[in-house]
């Protein structure tokens, strides 16, 4: 399902958008209609849906029988369309635009949250640094939430979402994620989890690396997926100062698990845990195990 729902705070109108994207509305008295979803494919509109058509001007019908308040297409067009049984509005459509609308609809969901994304080069290693970072922010004491092609969650429900996530897709999980309270969110950052541009809007935190990458960076990876940072972002790998830790860990017996481990140390450093903290969990779980 592509669709990204408004938040409880928020009212979007026609005419909101309009003004701040200088879309055009055809009719134009229906500046008023609140809409209270973006909704990019059919099985996703219902009540009070701002469809997403692009160019299938054929599913505009479909839309207003499910339910759609209007439509947003193309600006080029804008005379090719004929008569619908709700308001259109025209305009330039690129996923940027889509990411700040479906932020502003959301309430910024993470605002609320610490975002943590892991990149790479293999699947399973990424999915692997996922889940010790996410085992790892738990010890810590946080909510938690995962999304990766290999099975997301947020704190321990299942999210039944489809791969790899779109621009809307990624804004109604992490609205969801918000919504049960989670302090945390660790993204898989691969092709298989998140489409290209995904990320629209989305402010990461923390990046990290996995061991085995090579050819990475931080500007190619915003090009890519589109995040933002409110800060100076660098790759966050491992450290000698993490492996020792990770050494000190229940799995530092395991040279592998130890290497994940350490990556989620230096990535819970990064995002300014203290280095004690660290160590107090270390010693918890270790007298848990």
């Amino acid at each position: 399902m592509s669709a990204v729902s408004e938040a409880i705070s928020q009212r979007m109108t026609l005419g909101m958008l309009a003004e701040k994207y200088g879309f055009d509305i055809v009719p134009q008295f229906a500046s008023n209609v609140t809409i209270t979803s973006l909704s990019d494919s059919l099985d996703s509109v219902g009540p009070g849906s701002l469809f997403v058509c692009g160019g299938r001007i054929a599913e505009l019908s479909h839309a207003a029988q499910a339910g759609a308040y209007a439509a947003l297409l193309p600006r080029s067009l804008q005379h090719q369309c004929p008569q619908a049984d709700i308001p259109l509005v025209f305009g330039e459509l690129n996923d940027h635009v889509l990411g700040d609308m479906a932020v502003t609809l959301a309430g910024s969901p993470t605002n609320a949250m610490a975002v943590f994304a892991v990149a790479g080069d293999d699947d399973d290693e990424i999915s692997a640094d996922v889940t010790q970072l996410a085992d790892f922010l738990h010890m810590l004491g946080n909510p938690v939430a995962v999304i990766d092609a290999q099975g997301s969650t947020s704190m321990t429900r299942t999210l039944n979402l489809t791969y790899p996530l779109g621009v809307l897709d990624m804004q109604r999980t992490l609205a969801v994620c918000a919504e049960d309270g989670v302090a945390a969110v660790i993204i898989a950052l691969n092709p298989s989890t998140v489409r290209n541009h995904a990320l629209e809007s989305v402010n990461v935190d923390v990046l990290g690396i996995e061991h085995n990458t090579s050819n990475q960076d931080v500007s190619a990876l915003k090009t890519r997926y589109s995040f933002i940072s409110d800060r100076d972002l660098t790759l966050t790998g491992t450290t000698q100062e993490s492996d020792d830790l990770a050494l000190e860990s229940p799995v530092g017996y395991d040279r592998i698990r130890a290497g994940h481990m350490s990556l989620a140390i230096s990535m819970v450093l990064a995002a300014g845990v203290r280095k004690n903290n660290v160590r107090s969990a270390l010693r918890v779980a270790n007298n848990l195990n």
